[in-house]
């Protein structure tokens, strides 16, 4: 028996009026997903615990099996973790986005124009980390490239309890002033954030990017803060051996803290230009090599989301339908029997562009116990309507191993 995953970030939602009152999973044209659900079991799944904040972070430890209640410490330490920072004990990372903000005189009068620099590449971003590190790094501070905007800095003998800081996609378009951080422990990061304006506006790489009209990546955004991780190996939790496939550091890294095999697929963005086949064919090598299990987590929905991109979320669930997982069907019904759990991690709704904490739908079907569903289509309504619901996220993958 093989297992996958193959994990839609973000695409929950709810009806929206672009198109037509329907959520995006409603609107794709998935034949593929509808058709595993009439044969699955179809229902909800709680997969950000009550009282924990709806990031890809907790859900995706709890879908991946792990009660986030226990293990998690933050963002930034899983992603560091792939990064290849090795974080002391008493070392706190920290989520470092470029970002784009608008040129008003007082920095706390800004606005986020953009969360992202204008989707910037890692060619790009990678000069003006180093700008960052040179000018405020080599002592307390570090900074490090990540991928493509997520990046990351490290205050080495750092705080944690800093007080609330913002995403900043739960903030674009919107005048920074009343986000930043407040608490006196803050005050280096808030210091740092602010001098990054002046430090990166006439960096060369943004004078180019701005030349060919594209967002300069003219300040820093600290936050997601966390101290090292420890995870319990998957394959002693779950007697599988797996492999995570991923265009970003944060599934990467939790793949690495958990012993798992991790692959890097070239042209893999983390958005709709993403590379599906070969997100595909990597996670098919996994299986044929001998691995028993394989997480293939595709972020171009969460992405759609956060930028309001109605048309874009519907374009980004059909390829994964059409450009993953049909093939991949195809592929595995020649060779295995199989076991494959698709969802999202959490909503990300278009209406209000960020994460909420909602439950989201699941279809788990097994390629040697098909049945009938009685289930037309895999969308939110029609997994809530069968009145399955798995209170825990970390119990499903449990399940879906027979553990």
């Amino acid at each position: 028996m093989k297992y996958i995953v193959l994990l839609c970030d973000g695409m929950a939602d709810t009806p929206c009026p672009e198109l037509g009152n329907k959520t995006p999973m409603e609107a794709a044209y998935k034949p593929a997903m509808d058709s595993l659900a009439s044969m699955a079991e179809v229902g909800m799944v709680r997969t950000v615990p009550n009282g924990m904040a709806p990031g890809s972070d907790v859900a995706n430890l709890s879908v991946m099996g792990y009660n986030p209640q226990e293990c998690y410490t933050g963002r930034s330490p899983l992603e560091a973790a792939n990064i290849g920072v090795d974080l002391a004990d008493d070392d706190v990372a920290f989520r470092c986005n470029l970002v784009t903000l608008s040129d008003e005189a007082v920095y706390a009068e800004k606005t986020i124009l953009d969360y992202c620099a204008g989707d910037i590449h890692t060619v790009d971003a990678d000069p003006i980390v180093q700008a960052l590190q040179s000018a405020f790094g080599g002592g307390e501070f570090d900074f490090y490239t990540g991928t493509a905007y997520r990046h990351c800095m490290v205050w080495h003998g750092g705080k944690t309890a800093l007080g609330k800081i913002t995403p900043p996609h739960d903030i674009t378009g919107r005048v920074i002033g009343e986000y930043l951080p407040t608490h006196p422990d803050a005050a280096p990061l808030l210091a740092m954030m602010e001098r990054s304006y002046e430090l990166l506006k006439g960096h060369p790489v943004n004078q180019e990017r701005e030349a060919k009209g594209l967002r300069p990546a003219n300040a820093i955004w600290l936050w997601g803060q966390g101290k090292r991780p420890r995870l319990q190996n998957f394959r002693e939790r779950f007697g599988v051996d797996g492999a995570v496939v991923s265009a970003v550091d944060l599934l990467k890294g939790i793949g690495r803290i958990a012993g798992m095999e991790v692959c890097n697929v070239p042209g893999a963005t983390g958005y709709i230009d993403t590379n599906y086949e070969g997100k595909r064919e990597a996670a098919l090598a996994q299986l044929k090599s001998g691995r028993d299990f394989v997480y293939i987590h595709v972020e171009a929905p969460d992405e759609c989301g956060h930028r309001g991109e109605a048309a874009n979320k519907v374009k980004a669930i059909e390829d994964i339908d059409r450009r993953i997982l049909a093939p991949l069907l195809t592929a595995m019904r020649e060779v295995d029997q199989f076991t494959l759990l698709a969802l999202p991690d959490h909503p990300t709704p278009l209406g209000i562009r960020t994460h909420c904490a909602d439950p989201v739908p699941y279809l788990l079907y097994r390629s040697n116990a098909v049945k009938d569903s009685g289930v037309p289509c895999f969308t939110e309504k029609a997994a809530a309507a069968t009145g399955v619901f798995v209170e825990r996220g970390d119990a499903l993958m449990g399940k879906m191993l027979g553990k």
